[in-house]
């Protein structure tokens, strides 16, 4: 295959990956300041599917897109103020989760890779992302760990499982 034509089939595969995290991030249960959504799986997802470098540029589209005011975000959101508002940090995140994804699929995609790989990239996720909520809100660590990270670990990990278990058998066939 040529060098164009492969660019062009990973370049098309990252802008799907981008939407299918915009479509996933609109299935929310606003539970508190941080709503529920699923983009987590959206980025996931790319990770499980992309190479490293297209599945961080699936997630760095989805970011740009909703930094111009494309409402991607949860809650149709997008433009400055969402990306910059209490939950920006987790949006950002998205790029590391599936960067570490793809990289441990990358490396040979073995569970003793995958498993620090996807954890490890779910914890930069909540890093930034409860950084920066305590950074635009005040609120305290151990608040913003109660409101936005543990109601979601057990969720999010279940979405890292969906997306290996999807992946799986689709994994070399796009």
């Amino acid at each position: 295959m040529s060098n164009s034509i492969h660019r062009t089939r990973n370049l098309v595969r990252a802008a799907v990956f981008a939407a299918l995290t915009a479509i996933l991030s609109q299935i929310v249960l606003p539970i508190g300041p941080v709503p529920f959504n699923l983009a987590v799986l959206g980025a996931y997802l790319s990770g499980c599917l992309l190479d490293p470098v297209w599945a961080f540029a699936s997630q760095m589209v989805y970011l740009l897109l909703g930094l111009v005011g494309i409402p991607v975000f949860a809650g149709f959101s997008g433009g400055p103020s969402a990306l910059f508002g209490p939950t920006g940090g987790y949006i950002a995140g998205y790029l590391f989760l599936a960067l570490l994804t793809a990289l441990a699929f990358h490396w040979g995609g073995k569970w003793f890779l995958l498993l620090p790989c996807m954890l490890g990239g779910l914890a930069i996720c909540y890093l930034l992302g409860t950084g920066w909520f305590i950074l635009t809100t005040g609120r305290s660590l151990t608040e913003s760990l109660a409101l936005c990270v543990l109601p979601f670990v057990l969720p999010d990990l279940c979405k890292g499982a969906l997306a290996l278990a999807i992946s799986r058998p689709m994994r070399g066939k796009l």
